[in-house]
């Protein structure tokens, strides 16, 4: 599902800053609330850290005159004194979704009675056992500068292991776009509101394109990606594999291909069949599903019922649905279905990392594609994050 990219990889929580800067000034219990929506689950990404990602929504029950000020975000392990990490200012704010881009700088993030604000956590771990809990303390500036802070907003940390995978493609160059670690993006970014009920389903999901040995995801000269087609895309009409033995629990297939860069039409439902396009959903595990979307015209292989093998090609890399360009759209949750389902974090078995690049850099095959941590590094049990150039067996 498509575009809107990157503006670097997401912030890493990792520098711990000292939480004393309130010392001498009266505190007062904050009137907010704070909620983690979905407990976090240690994830070892491409980077070769592990991390956590996770939301964090503060609700403000404050009547004063003038909206409380988130100022500070301090993240523990357990009842530990010292922080995991600090956030404040600009790396504050950073943490916030894509439509805060917009906004112009103040001191602390505002938050008005009876509104709220969701930052998009994404915590590098140090070395050693993940903390059992998390433990957050926020810190506000109220009316005439008097501070509020809330010390004790917890959450466990899931203890199982992500799911393990193979590869949802084969062989040749793939790139993350979109990708875990990325809460500009328009996965993890997009909470999915259905019946009452928040989630979001694409937290670790990735769109993957196809790339040539340089690097580029178009073939040949064009004006511009808008006047390419299909097949002029590296990855258009490549095999599509199960990446873990299964069931098929949901399968389409009928939609027409689209056109690449065309303009798209606002999904008038958030659901898989408005979304998806041709598609396969597969149950890998009790409780784990493995969504592949877009997939090309004709190309579904599998029918409801039937079951798989890991390896075995389900479909077809394309374009239909809710896609900008051929691609494969990938992630794994709790859930069959699009809406009211959770992502989860998941690991591939073995791929190899050949370095990081933007999908805007590749698409003109006359322009070399700069490449950031070039060279080749296997990787084996982690999660491909964004913007990574992977390499599958």
């Amino acid at each position: 599902m498509v575009s809107h990219l990157v503006q670097g990889l997401a912030l890493l929580l990792s520098i711990a800053v000292p939480v004393g800067q309130d010392r001498g000034e009266p505190v007062h219990q904050a009137q907010m609330e704070a909620r983690i929506r979905a407990a976090p689950r240690p994830v070892t990404g491409s980077d070769g850290r592990r991390h956590l990602a996770y939301e964090l929504q503060v609700t403000s029950h404050y009547a004063g005159d003038a909206p409380l000020r988130l100022t500070r975000l301090a993240i523990f392990a357990g009842d530990a004194r010292t922080p995991l990490a600090t956030l404040e200012g600009a790396a504050l704010r950073a943490r916030l979704g894509a439509r805060a881009a917009d906004e112009a700088p103040q001191d602390g993030i505002p938050i008005a009675d009876g509104t709220s604000r969701t930052f998009f956590l994404w915590l590098a771990l140090p070395p050693g056992a993940p903390p059992a809990t998390l433990r957050h303390q926020l810190s506000f500036r109220a009316d005439k500068g008097a501070i509020q802070r809330a010390d004790d907003v917890r959450t466990p940390v899931i203890a199982a292991a992500p799911v393990r995978i193979g590869p949802p493609l084969r062989g040749g160059r793939w790139l993350a776009v979109e990708g875990p670690g990325n809460h500009l993006s328009h996965h993890w970014g997009s909470m999915v509101a259905i019946d009452g009920m928040l989630s979001i389903p694409q937290r670790y999901a990735i769109d993957w394109f196809g790339l040539d040995g340089g690097n580029h995801s178009i073939r040949g000269v064009h004006a511009s990606p808008a006047a390419t087609m299909d097949a002029d895309w590296i990855g258009y009409g490549r095999d599509v594999l199960a990446v873990r033995d299964g069931v098929v629990v949901d399968a389409r297939d009928g939609i027409p291909n689209g056109t690449p860069l065309a303009p798209q039409q606002v999904p008038d439902d958030l659901t898989a069949r408005i979304l998806y396009g041709n598609f396969v959903v597969l149950r890998i595990a009790p409780g784990v599903y493995a969504h592949y979307a877009h997939l090309r015209a004709g190309s579904v292989r599998v029918r409801p019922g039937q079951r798989v093998r890991r390896g075995m090609v389900i479909g077809r890399l394309g374009q239909t649905g809710s896609a900008g360009a051929p691609h494969l759209h990938f992630h794994v949750s709790d859930r069959p279905g699009f809406e009211r389902s959770e992502g989860l974090p998941f690991v591939i078995d073995r791929f190899t990392l050949l370095g990081e690049a933007r999908i805007e850099d590749s698409f003109d095959s006359a322009v070399p594609v700069p490449v950031r941590a070039a060279g080749a590094r296997m990787r084996r049990d982690a999660l491909p994050l964004d913007g990574s150039i992977t390499a599958f067996p």
